[in-house]
């Protein structure tokens, strides 16, 4: 049983919306989650081949001069292939990071065998109350640690990386106990919010 709180937790920060638009990603940014512990980080530019335009430049902070001597997707993807080995992945919003890291590693002939879950989605389910789950405003509502850098990966994936850990908590409240497998708080992510906890206490 793969458990939850040993996960790969990601961000990427890229040129636009989408790979089928011809968008690449920029940066990426990933912690690693070994039994509850955040256990190492990985951080790195990419060059995308082309210029970046200014919106992204004043949203990230990452300028085209950053960019220019940046390593290539070839060589950042292949390291953050044996980064990842066979965990479990989680990002918040994870549509939108498996998109780039599924078409980043395609460009690079790499792959990955884990499965992605999404701290977004599962913030809909267990905490209706928040005013929005944006990671910002879920990092202040849960009064998680921040050093109030937004919009560069690897702060994300941290930030995201305790919200992950805060959500395992919750769900743990509820179901003492028991070890939370991946493939259970996955299952969460897209179960109806009136049944969550009755399954919760069913385990």
């Amino acid at each position: 049983m793969l458990l939850a709180n040993n996960v790969i937790v990601l961000d990427f920060e890229t040129t636009g919306l989408s790979p089928d638009n011809g968008d690449r990603a920029i940066e990426i940014g990933a912690v690693k989650i070994v039994d509850g512990v955040i256990i190492d980080t990985f951080q790195s530019l990419i060059n995308p081949g082309r210029r970046v335009n200014a919106f992204i430049e004043q949203y990230t902070g990452i300028t085209n001069a950053m960019l220019r001597d940046a390593p290539s997707c070839q060589a950042v993807m292949d390291k953050f292939a044996d980064f990842i080995g066979d965990f479990n992945l989680v990002a918040h919003n994870a549509s939108f990071d498996k998109k780039f890291l599924d078409a980043e590693f395609a460009l690079c002939k790499r792959h990955y065998s884990g499965q992605f879950a999404c701290s977004l989605l599962l913030s809909r389910r267990i905490s209706q109350q928040a005013p929005n789950h944006k990671l910002a405003t879920l990092v202040e509502y849960h009064q998680l640690p921040t050093d109030g850098l937004f919009h560069r990966a690897l702060a994300d994936a941290t930030m995201t990386a305790h919200l992950w850990l805060h959500q395992l908590t919750l769900l743990s409240d509820k179901s003492p106990g028991i070890d939370l497998a991946f493939d259970t708080v996955n299952k969460i992510t897209r179960m109806p919010r009136a049944q969550i906890n009755r399954y919760l206490t069913h385990l």
